[in-house]
C-alpha cells in the first residue's frame, strides 16, 4: 500500500546515509538515490541538503517528511486492521501522560477491557507535546491527557478537574499549618517532575504568575515517576508539588499531609482527546461513564 520510495525516504532520514540506508534495504546505493530522485522531480523539491557528513531535511524535506510519517503510520493501521479484521480483533493504540497514568485511567481502561475481549489496547505513556506529535502522525488513536492540549485540532470529552498541591511527610512543620506561603516554599527541598511534563509547567505558570521562577527554589531532584515522588516526600527527604487526585489514598491513611499554598489556584483538566474523525465515539462515552462511576 506504502510507495516504495516513501519507505526508501524514510528509511534514509532514520539511517542518514544513503550506503546503511541500501544496505537495510537490501538496495543498491544507485537505486536509493533513484528513489530520492524521483520524490523530488514528482514534486519539484529538494529533499535533502548536506551539512557536513549529516543529510539535513531542506523545508520542503521536512514538509514532505511529515506527510510521509502520516502516510507510513496509515499503510501500518490498515494492514493491522486487515489481520484484526480476519480474527475479529479491534485494535487501539491510546496515549496517556504520565500524571494521567497514575490516576485512575489504567484502571478505566482495564475494566472496559474486561468487558469487551475482543478489544487489544495498546498504551503508550508520554509527553503532552509527543502525544501531540503522535496524534498528528496517526500514530495514536485517542488520548487520556491532563492539562490542555496546543491547538484546535482534537475534539474532547471532560473526564473531570484536578488541582496542584503541596505534599509533605506528616513529621514535617507544615503538616500543622493552615497554608504555606512562597517564601516559606522557598527553604524547602522541593522534589519535582521533570520539565515539559504538565505538572511541572502548571506549577512554574503558577510562579510566574506571582513574579517567581523556578531557579528561586531548591529543586534538589527531579522524577519523571509520581510514585516515586510520594515515596521521597513520605520519607521526609523533601516537599512536593503534585496532583491532588494521585495521593489521595497516602492522604487518606496519614503516609502524606497535604497543605494548601497561600493565594495558590491550580486547576487543571483530565480528558480524552481523539481525532474529529475517530471512528468509535461511543467507546469513549463508555469510558466516560467508567470513570465516572468510580471517581463518584
Amino acid at each position: 500500500m506504502l510507495d516504495p520510495k516513501i519507505y526508501t525516504l524514510l528509511k534514509l532520514e532514520e539511517l542518514g546515509s544513503y550506503t546503511r540506508t541500501a544496505q537495510t534495504l537490501s538496495l543498491t546505493q544507485p537505486a536509493v538515490s533513484h528513489h530520492v530522485r524521483m520524490l523530488e522531480e514528482e514534486y519539484g523539491i529538494q529533499i535533502f541538503v548536506r551539512a557536513g557528513r549529516d543529510l539535513k531535511p531542506t523545508a520542503d524535506g521536512a514538509l514532505l517528511l511529515k506527510y510521509a510519517h502520516r502516510a507510513a503510520a496509515v499503510a501500518e493501521q490498515a494492514r493491522q486492521a486487515l489481520r484484526d479484521s480476519l480474527e475479529q480483533i479491534q485494535r487501539l493504540t491510546i496515549g496517556i501522560t504520565p500524571t494521567a497514568s497514575d490516576l485512575l485511567a489504567p484502571q478505566v481502561l482495564a475494566a472496559y477491557l474486561n468487558a469487551h475481549p475482543n478489544l487489544c489496547v495498546e498504551v503508550v505513556r508520554n509527553t503532552i507535546k509527543n502525544i501531540d506529535t503522535m496524534l498528528r502522525f496517526y500514530e495514536l488513536d485517542f488520548a487520556i491527557i491532563d492539562g490542555v492540549m496546543p491547538g484546535d485540532r482534537y475534539d474532547s470529552i471532560l473526564l473531570g478537574t484536578d488541582y496542584l498541591c503541596l505534599i509533605v511527610s506528616p513529621q514535617h512543620p507544615f503538616a500543622a499549618r493552615a497554608s504555606v506561603t512562597l517564601d516559606a516554599l522557598a527553604q524547602e527541598k522541593l522534589v519535582l517532575r521533570p520539565r515539559g511534563t504538565g505538572t511541572r509547567d502548571l506549577f512554574e505558570g503558577y510562579l510566574l504568575s506571582h513574579g517567581r521562577t523556578v531557579q528561586d527554589y531548591r529543586v534538589v531532584m527531579e522524577i519523571d515517576s509520581v510514585s516515586a515522588i510520594k515515596e521521597v516526600v513520605a520519607s521526609g527527604l523533601g516537599v512536593s508539588v503534585i496532583s491532588h487526585n494521585v495521593c489521595r489514598e497516602e492522604e487518606k491513611s496519614g503516609k502524606l499531609a497535604v497543605v494548601p499554598l497561600e493565594n495558590c489556584r491550580m486547576v487543571r483538566q483530565l480528558s480524552l482527546v481523539f481525532p474529529q474523525d475517530f471512528a468509535h465515539p461511543q467507546l469513549l462515552r463508555e469510558l466516560k461513564s467508567e470513570y465516572d462511576r468510580r471517581i463518584g
